[in-house]
């Protein structure tokens, strides 16, 4: 991913709000998959790791991005935004 698919992610990420928290038990099967589910419909989307968790929020988003077969865009604090591209209609068209 360039970087500006990167921003250009980063700034439509940066009007939603985040759809999953991950909280003390940290990333568990479940989660994966309803977040698996949801990066299949939605491309983009975004988390919150709650303050009671106490992993290191970017080992999440590495972990999730491979479970998940989507790319991290950004970490910021305790919130994870992930994107994965349809191969037919996606919504969002990156810049080359």
């Amino acid at each position: 991913m360039t970087s500006k698919q990167r921003a250009y992610l980063k700034s439509k990420a940066s009007v939603m709000d985040p759809i999953f928290q991950i909280g003390k038990s940290s990333v568990t099967e479940e989660n994966i998959e309803a977040i698996s589910e949801a990066i299949e419909k939605r491309e983009l989307i975004k988390l919150n790791v709650l303050k009671n968790c106490m992993d290191d929020p970017k080992e999440i988003a590495q972990a999730i991005a491979e479970h998940t077969h989507s790319e991290v865009v950004q970490v910021i604090g305790k919130k994870i935004v992930l994107f994965k591209q349809k191969r037919k209609d996606s919504v969002y068209h990156l810049p080359k």
